[in-house]
């Protein structure tokens, strides 16, 4: 799964609350659907993570899981209930997640303001 930073062009399917650190395009949000449909894992949360990663230092977590942990953030945004960490939370805060298709592959985009440089391959970030 591609999940390097980068600015696309489609709209989010819904505006979350200002308090809610990510917005799920519409793309994304069939995406994540799709896969919960082919997986049978409905009444999973859509976890999203930064962790540490890559040579710029942080990199995206993303999960389908049964259980948050303890202190997660959760929202939901077209009928995908998203959980985050309170960390990460800091670091997503007004990033905006697509799901791309090209010739070359799929995968889901970020365009995340704290991100202020990637590493050359795309899959790290520092703030």
């Amino acid at each position: 799964m591609d999940t390097s930073t980068a600015v696309t062009g489609s709209t989010p399917a819904s505006q979350p609350a200002a308090s809610e650190p990510v917005v799920l395009t519409a793309a994304a949000i069939a995406q994540v659907k799709a896969v919960i449909q082919a997986q049978g894992f409905q009444g999973y949360f859509f976890s999203i993570r930064v962790v540490p990663s890559g040579c710029s230092g942080l990199g995206y977590d993303l999960n389908l899981v049964k259980e948050m942990k303890a202190g997660d953030q959760t929202w939901e945004q077209d009928g995908v209930t998203i959980a985050t960490d309170a960390l990460s939370a800091q670091y997503l805060s007004g990033t905006h997640i697509d799901y791309v298709t090209s010739i070359t592959g799929a995968g889901f985009k970020f365009e995340n303001p704290n991100a202020k440089s990637s590493c050359g391959c795309g899959t790290s970030f520092t703030t």
